[in-house]
């Protein structure tokens, strides 16, 4: 189900925990599964559990409980806007309905032709750049303004 490069990954991030703890890798198991396939299917999470040696429910629990994680498919570049409190006082509102706007999309939606996905995020940690968002999980993009968001959406076509 996953290339020999990211059983790769897997087994090196297994490496870090004690003998008969592989199930302490999960989390980077999933991460790296998703980065090739793009989202975590039913198949997808039974494979690691098994990978694992743990119960398919335990690796549902965590890929349902993290919201990096995704249990359906999305765009080629998610973007994930942070609401909560800070950001919203420093003007997440405007970049969202900037980002609906421009996308043609709301929150849980992706473009037709499966470019973007539009995702509302808890606190990312990085209040002073409010507001902001996560692309893919990875680029994090601060301090951001209609003019910034439309630079870097240019950036992602």
């Amino acid at each position: 189900m996953l290339s020999p490069e990211s059983l790769a990954k897997i087994d090196k991030e297994i490496a870090k925990y004690p003998a008969g703890q592989k199930q302490s890798a999960v989390m980077a198991a999933l991460r790296i599964a998703q980065d090739e396939l793009g989202w975590l299917s039913s198949d997808t999470l039974e494979f690691v559990a098994g990978y694992l040696g743990m119960a398919p429910v335990a690796v549902y629990e965590v890929a349902s409980f993290y919201n990096m994680y995704e249990l359906a498919p999305v765009g080629k570049y998610k973007i994930t806007v942070c609401t909560n409190l800070s950001c919203t006082l420093m003007g997440a509102d405007s970049i969202s309905a900037h980002l609906k706007s421009r996308l043609g999309i709301g929150f849980g939606e992706t473009t037709a032709d499966g470019r973007f996905t539009l995702k509302e995020g808890e606190c990312m940690g990085a209040c002073g750049d409010g507001p902001l968002f996560l692309v893919n999980n990875k680029r994090m993009c601060g301090c951001l303004s209609s003019e910034k968001v439309d630079q870097i959406l240019a950036e992602l076509k």
